[in-house]
């Protein structure tokens, strides 16, 4: 008997009804003792599990889009900085603006400085 390469395997399952890939299961279980349906739902479940949703989030300030006075008015208004603190601030692009903030609040940051130009990443 032929060897099938992976691609002739996979063109030949393409082409089974639901019975013949059934008989295909069984026959692999009664020659090889193994379940492929047990593998696929196994390899399902652990990704899912792993998945957490992220509760805190950083904002930083890429750049200020060439809108730098504007982008500087807005840093000190958002952040409660003085002036000289908020331009520093931008200056030093790519900074921290705020850290573990809840998602609401760092997408009305970034929702803001991004109105007048500034790029802002949400982490």
């Amino acid at each position: 008997m032929a060897k099938l390469t992976k691609e002739e395997f996979l063109s030949a399952l393409k082409e089974m009804n639901i019975k013949e890939v059934m008989a295909l299961v069984e026959g692999l279980k009664e020659e090889f003792g193994i379940d492929p349906t047990a593998v696929v739902a196994t390899a399902a479940a652990a990704p899912a599990e792993a998945v957490e949703e992220k509760t805190s989030f950083n904002v930083t300030l890429k750049s200020d889009g060439g809108k730098k006075l504007e982008v500087i008015k807005v840093v000190k208004d958002l952040l409660g900085l003085g002036l000289m603190d908020a331009k520093k601030l931008v200056e030093s692009a790519p900074a921290l603006l705020k850290e573990n903030v809840n998602k609401e609040e760092a997408e009305q940051i970034k929702a803001k400085l991004v109105e007048i130009g500034a790029e802002v990443v949400v982490e």
